[in-house]
């Protein structure tokens, strides 16, 4: 998530805008599932609904860069740790959200992650 009124502040004094991703409560997070127990998906969907609607839908092997080059450029700048949580992106049609919205996000293979908007 992004709160785009925290971004545009930020970006108007030329200052740093990750702020508006760090936010109280901005990241969604379902279940974790274990690699050993689900592998390392290289393809498959990737979708996000409000309300029942899909808003963005994509493929896991359509992203700029593969889950092990991530890994492998992160890992070179900070020390990961089982457990962290490495956020990439979403596929196009990023769009606002309000107030009681549903949302929906699934990932083939992975599982999927409901939340509504407070």
């Amino acid at each position: 998530f992004t709160r785009r009124d925290m971004q545009a502040q930020a970006k108007a004094k030329g200052h740093p805008w990750e702020m508006s991703k760090s936010f109280d409560h901005a990241a969604a997070i379902g279940a974790l599932a274990p690699a050993d127990e689900i592998g390392h998906p290289a393809g498959g969907r990737i979708c996000f609904e409000i309300d029942g609607q899909v808003r963005q839908d994509g493929q896991l092997d359509q992203m700029i860069w593969s889950v092990p080059e991530v890994l492998a450029h992160l890992s070179r700048m900070v020390t990961l740790a089982p457990g962290d949580l490495i956020y990439t992106g979403t596929p196009a049609g990023v769009g606002p959200v309000e107030r009681g919205n549903k949302l929906v996000g699934r990932i083939d293979g992975v599982g999927s992650v409901e939340t509504t908007v407070v």
